[in-house]
């Protein structure tokens, strides 16, 4: 009979990423196990005084500070940190978000949505809000625009959200019109959305609004919905646990470091607009994402926006530097990459629902746009057990 290994998880389940990590692992302890987990449904302040005493063969814990006394109290147990609020720590294995990849889809999601103004609002002595901050600011920069970043009123002000909300409303009242802000994350995205109310501002009107965690409770809470970067916290979850099954087995060539990457932007009523001077080119925009699951053709689009498609291509190329093939394999890959990563439905019926005549046509499509064959996709950015 295999050994019941004991794990102690110290990761919090009040939010939606805590849940998809803890997922992720029961996921893996179902198929490779048998594991034991000891679980503090109190919280992490409640689970640390106990974990000194326990008799555990390994631990996945979410306070990195708290983490780097584990390592130093030198029990030996093999250990891994979902980051969050530090750098990754020396001597442990780390779990870290991939802030770059989510910030620059945040700021491409923007740029889409045919925004020229952009702000990025973070938190202070964040590392990862710091590093979002940076991808943002980077890409807004590559695509010619200068992103403005939300400065933090001091440690006492900070401290009291009814207090920053009225500096935050008058940043956002300075701000350009119309903006595009990145929140670092999904709850500081609620507050700026709150802070927009204060300072007589529509969303998405005057400032569009996208988060980053898609926490569906916190941006359904937002008032529009908010939008949000999706990340793949369950196969983070996954991996962790297979990592740490390689760290108890006395594996030393294990890696020390999981990234959680971004998967795509949960589009919602936030950043719900189209910001193109033309009026025409914004009707073939607009058919476009509408008929994302259709075979629409270029003439389609000409014929919805009331243009030839010769001046049609003009304008595409003017105004988003695409051409109007482009975009529509854009967003209509973009439909079936969610449909893929957040459905079980099997890749027949997502080829019949794209108007394909079947999944073998279907498959060379895909692969021509993203190198890779949809099953493949799908195993990529879902959970290895779910694939």
């Amino acid at each position: 009979m295999s050994k019941i290994r004991k794990i102690a998880l110290e990761i919090e389940s009040s939010r939606s990423c805590g849940r998809s990590l803890l997922q992720g692992i029961a996921d893996y302890a179902r198929v490779h196990g048998p594991w034991f987990f000891y679980w503090e449904t109190g919280g992490l302040e409640k689970a640390w005084p106990a974990l000194s005493t326990l008799d555990v063969d390994g631990v996945i814990l979410r306070d990195v500070g708290k983490a780097e006394d584990l390592l130093v109290s030198g029990r030996g147990v093999p250990a891994i940190v979902v980051g969050h609020s530090n750098d990754d720590i020396p001597g442990i294995a780390n779990v870290i978000t991939d802030s770059s990849s989510v910030a620059t889809m945040a700021a491409e999601h923007l740029i889409e949505c045919g925004l020229r103004q952009f702000a990025f609002c973070g938190l202070p002595d964040k590392t990862w809000s710091g590093a979002r901050e940076k991808a943002f600011c980077d890409r807004t920069g590559k695509a010619g625009f200068r992103a403005q970043t939300y400065a933090s009123p001091g440690p006492a002000a900070a401290a009291s959200w009814a207090t920053e909300r009225k500096h935050m409303a008058e940043w956002l009242h300075s701000l350009p019109k119309p903006i595009g802000v990145m929140a670092c994350n999904d709850d500081r995205g609620h507050q700026v959305i709150e802070a927009c109310k204060m300072a007589g501002l529509r969303v998405p009107d005057d400032v569009s609004v996208i988060g980053a965690d898609d926490d569906e409770l916190v941006c359904s809470l937002s008032d529009p919905h908010m939008s949000s970067v999706a990340i793949n916290f369950e196969q983070a979850g996954y991996e962790a646990a297979r990592l740490l099954e390689r760290l108890m087995d006395g594996d030393a060539g294990a890696s020390n470091k999981i990234m959680v990457p971004a998967l795509h932007v949960v589009p919602r009523p936030s950043t719900d607009v189209l910001f193109v001077d033309d009026p025409q080119l914004a009707r073939a925009l607009r058919f476009i994402r509408d008929n994302a699951r259709q075979s629409i053709q270029v003439d389609d689009v000409a014929r919805a926006a009331g243009l030839s498609r010769r001046v049609l291509e003009k304008r595409f190329r003017s105004a988003i530097d695409r051409s109007v093939l482009d975009e529509i394999r854009r967003v209509r890959v973009d439909w079936i990459c969610r449909v893929l990563v957040e459905t079980n439905q099997p890749i027949s019926e997502i080829a019949l629902a794209s108007g394909y005549p079947d999944a073998l046509h279907f498959a060379r499509y895909f692969r021509r746009e993203r190198a890779m064959s949809p099953l493949e996709y799908r195993r990529k950015h879902r959970r290895a057990s779910a694939a």
